[in-house]
């Protein structure tokens, strides 16, 4: 019988957390740093540590990436108000009501809203397309968590693009956030290189991989950095 490790449960997450630290250092992989990093209450390295290990797939290290405005504007919103919008259950099951409490904060998705359904189905569009939409309309300041549909990045950026050309309704508010972690096959890599190429903040895990618990992991430790001090 191979030998294993006794950990309490309460110590579980703090040891995969000593793990990673230590597979990251014997692999010779160095966490990137944001210039922003240096006076912002949020960091980057916890967020591509949660994502290991939430995965378990050290590729995170590389591929996960940040646009340089990425934790200052997370910062801000989750600490003067936002909403979080998700484009699957899975995802919003996944991020922690906790913490989303103690900030004051809503998490919401709408891809089963019966409204979104019929709308989809009337006008031949996905569900995530029709929901970015509605979320584009909330009267708070929206972080995005896309972890399964590419169609919902290709909305947000097309949204912004007709807002920066001026062809959208006065009821648009622009993404505070973009979380864009696709996982498939299928425009997934475009739609991200998409939001990557858009100017807004991004955190954008590039290439095939991604998921609705990736996107939740990103908003955990985001959240995390503040609600467990």
């Amino acid at each position: 019988m191979k030998e294993y490790e006794y950990v309490l449960p309460e110590q579980i997450e703090a040891r995969s957390f000593e793990i990673i630290k230590e597979e990251l250092t014997a692999q010779n992989i160095t966490l990137r740093t944001l210039a922003s990093d240096v006076d912002c209450p949020i960091k980057s390295e916890p967020v591509i540590k949660r994502v290991i290990h939430t995965t378990a797939d050290f590729d995170y290290a590389d591929n996960l990436v940040f646009s340089e405005n990425a934790l200052t504007e997370a910062y801000k919103l989750l600490t003067t108000g936002c909403v979080i919008v998700t484009d699957t259950n899975m995802a919003l099951a996944g991020i922690n009501k906790s913490a989303l409490n103690k900030l004051g904060i809503e998490a919401f998705c709408y891809m089963a809203d019966e409204s979104v359904i019929a709308e989809a189905k009337d006008r031949g569009l996905t569900r995530a397309a029709v929901s970015m939409e509605r979320a584009a309309k909330h009267n708070k300041p929206v972080i995005y968590a896309i972890g399964n549909a590419p169609t919902a990045l290709i909305t947000i950026y097309e949204a912004y693009e007709n807002y920066k050309n001026a062809n959208v309704g006065t009821d648009y508010h622009v993404p505070g956030l973009v979380i864009g972690v696709p996982v498939g096959f299928v425009n997934v890599v475009p739609a991200k290189e998409m939001i990557i190429d858009s100017g807004l903040p991004y955190i954008v895990a590039r290439g095939r991989k991604g998921g609705s618990n990736v996107a939740a992991a990103i908003v955990n430790a985001l959240m995390y950095q503040l609600t467990r001090r």
